[in-house]
């Protein structure tokens, strides 16, 4: 049976990608990317000349066709994103489903590797033996709820926020949650990689005019939080 293989890519140093990620990448007849471009930057860099397409939210509909089509040929397809882990807040999670729908016995084959939820929580140092990854937030209607939800969390909480709304992420987190402490990584694995730690009522201090890149925000769970907090107050007593 005809094999789609759910690619991890790396978030930003291209040293990161796996040998077996290359193999697979080398070995199917049509590579589906996010965007060919920043993909080909990838596969040139390893030698890798693999047909590719794009595929996308706007063209999921044709392109989830497209990917049966192959199937039913009988011929393996890989799908990777930009960066990352296909599915991962990524429309690649619908690809997915579709092809089960249609193809219950399918075969679905997952190559792990990079992902910048888990390399945040590696490094943020919170408890993560239960975490929740909220994605990226809505740009507006839904937006004070999921900030209410991701401060109410009693576990750790990850999610995402890009260049242009940063600032706007770090102050609703601290109008929540002001003395919450937030693990803040700027172009993780990248040239210019930063990362804050702090409470969450000075963030925006330390991020303002280091808005460039991409954002992952690790916060601290209220549970944790209130523990620690709990123990403070007691150590005063």
């Amino acid at each position: 049976m005809a094999t789609i293989y759910i690619i991890a890519t790396p978030i930003g140093n291209l040293g990161d990608i796996t040998q077996r990620a290359l193999e697979t990448m080398k070995s199917v007849s049509v590579l589906f990317c996010e965007d060919t471009r920043v993909t080909r930057r990838l596969l040139d860099r390893y030698g890798i000349g693999v047909p590719t397409e794009s595929y996308r939210e706007q063209v999921h509909e044709s392109k989830a066709a497209r990917v049966l089509e192959l199937l039913r040929d009988g011929k393996d397809v890989g799908l990777v994103s930009d960066a990352g882990t296909p599915g991962v807040s990524d429309p690649g999670a619908m690809l997915v489903r579709d092809v089960l729908e249609a193809m219950p016995d399918a075969c679905i084959v997952p190559i792990p590797g990079p992902s910048a939820v888990t390399a945040a929580i590696s490094a943020a140092g919170f408890p993560a033996d239960a975490f929740t990854f909220f994605g990226f937030p809505p740009h507006k209607k839904g937006r004070n709820s999921f900030f209410d939800e991701a401060t109410a969390c009693p576990h750790t909480a990850v999610l995402y926020e890009s260049p242009h709304r940063i600032l706007k992420a770090l102050a609703q987190l601290a109008e929540r949650a002001p003395e919450r402490r937030l693990c803040i990584f700027r172009e993780l694995t990248k040239m210019h990689e930063s990362v804050y730690r702090c409470a969450a009522a000075e963030a925006i201090g330390l991020v303002s005019g280091h808005e460039k890149g991409e954002f992952v925000i690790v916060v601290e769970g209220k549970r944790y939080n209130d523990r620690r907090e709990g123990k403070r107050g007691s150590e005063g007593k």
